[in-house]
């Protein structure tokens, strides 16, 4: 015989808060490192500043909203933005550091058409050329750090559109 269970599905919505609190922490710790380390950002770090703080607002409104629609949305949404990153994180090391300049890429066109550059200059001014700005961090190069992080970021996103689906 089976027992009904009457537990409601775990909710995603404390996983969200995490997503969004460590993407806010990711573009804090970049600030950091550009101001206080003088490790200073090309194109492909400035996008990925705009694509870690996509993640987070997509995952604070998951996380505010709740609801297995909501959740489900954000969450797919989260995993394909968390994707996206992590193909630039790896284009920035494997492509982009290895020329003299980041002029007219992909990266340098995205952050030129959100104004963001003008808008907010000390968070989103590019600062050096790609292969000027390949920085290691305790021997890791820097978009290594995130391109771990978007992978991570891209598995919660889809534990919580699974858990969603229900």
């Amino acid at each position: 015989m089976r027992s009904l269970n009457l537990r409601p599905a775990p909710s995603g919505r404390p996983v969200l808060a995490l997503i969004a609190l460590a993407c806010v922490a990711s573009v804090g710790f970049a600030l950091l490192a550009q101001y206080q380390l003088d490790m200073q950002p090309c194109p492909w770090c400035i996008l990925q500043r705009v694509q870690f703080l996509l993640i987070a607002i997509l995952a604070g409104l998951g996380a505010l909203i709740g609801g297995r629609v909501v959740t489900l949305l954000t969450s797919v949404l989260i995993v394909l933005a968390a994707a996206s990153g992590a193909a630039s994180a790896w284009y920035q090391h494997f492509v982009a550091a290895k020329t003299s300049s980041c002029n007219l890429t992909l990266a340098d066109r995205i952050v030129s058409s959100l104004h963001l550059d003008t808008t907010l200059p000390a968070a989103f001014e590019v600062r050096a050329s790609c292969a000027d700005a390949a920085a290691k961090l305790i021997g890791v190069p820097f978009e290594f750090w995130s391109l771990a992080l978007f992978v991570v970021l891209g598995l919660a996103g889809l534990w919580c559109a699974l858990r969603a689906r229900g």
